[in-house]
């Protein structure tokens, strides 16, 4: 409710505040109004990171306007170098820099002491999961549809618009690799809950594909999530961050002390402050 500098805090004219800095919202709405304005300051990066996650044209263009950074799945580097191009573009489109976008691919990375024991793991894993289970998880793309009513060994069945309000980028994609590969139902339930990662092998391949997915523009940095969270946390800090710091592509310190400054993203400006605020400099980001 106040620009960053209202405050004057001046003994020698006894001026504390500058009132034509303080701001009144003066909001009425269907269900309330207010006058402001609100007795509390700014955040220290101006507005919170916004995150957000959709694959879809209309999730593409609202991360466009809107977004700081998003989430988005990576089936294959082109296909996440794409995305990525398309949200920074439609960022563009929206009177933004492309840097203003942040993408971060989720990934699951299955890292081992030798390419054979990481594929040891992996297949250990998938051992894990019943057929029932595979099957209850991929229902949750589709509105949580029952596919026990279905064959398991006949082909991936018809499903309509299922899904298609809520997941829809993932259940275009699930029905579209089912059809291409002739997948029956459990292939598709089991590929689905149990997905081979793009990452997985020794700590110099899981680091190599890391920077060649960041060099080839499929990501500004990564969201990891692992199979076996403990075990899949400690071979990555153990394993593959030090091999990343042996290519010089991991920092040990940070550029700022907010998180839009770790992330290289401009401080966001009072919408009070000017109308066309001065962006500053996009900081390095690392993989």
């Amino acid at each position: 409710s106040w620009d960053d500098d209202a405050f004057v805090r001046d003994r020698a004219t006894g001026r504390f505040f500058d009132r034509a800095k303080l701001h009144t919202l003066d909001h009425r709405g269907r269900f309330f109004q207010v006058a402001g304005p609100l007795n509390i300051q700014r955040s220290p990066q101006g507005q919170p990171v916004i995150f957000q996650a959709g694959s879809s044209d209309a999730g593409i263009g609202l991360a466009g306007k809107y977004a700081d950074a998003v989430f988005t799945h990576s089936p294959s580097l082109d296909e996440t170098a794409a995305f990525a191009q398309r949200v920074k573009q439609s960022a563009v489109e929206h009177g933004r820099r492309a840097d203003d976008v942040k993408i971060f691919p989720g990934i699951g990375p299955i890292v081992g002491r030798t390419a054979a024991e990481a594929e040891d793991k992996y297949q250990a894993i998938r051992d894990l999961l019943t057929i029932d289970e595979a099957l209850a998880y991929l229902g949750r793309f589709f509105d949580h549809h029952d596919f026990t009513q279905y064959p398991l060994d006949a082909p991936f069945p018809e499903l309509g618009d299922l899904g298609r309000n809520s997941f829809r980028s993932t259940t275009d994609r699930i029905k579209a690799d089912a059809k291409r590969d002739g997948r029956t139902l459990r292939e598709t339930a089991l590929a689905v809950a149990t997905p081979r990662p793009n990452f997985i092998g020794t700590a110099e391949h899981v680091a190599d594909e890391l920077i060649r997915w960041f060099d080839a523009g499929a990501g500004d940095g990564f969201i990891l999530g692992f199979p076996v969270q403990a075990q899949g946390v400690d071979d990555f800090i153990e394993l593959v961050i030090p091999a990343l710091e042996a290519r010089g592509r991991y920092r040990r310190e940070l550029p700022g002390s907010t998180l839009r400054d770790h992330l290289g993203l401009p401080r966001k400006a009072s919408r009070y402050a000017q109308p066309d605020p001065a962006r500053e400099p996009a900081a390095e980001t690392h993989a």
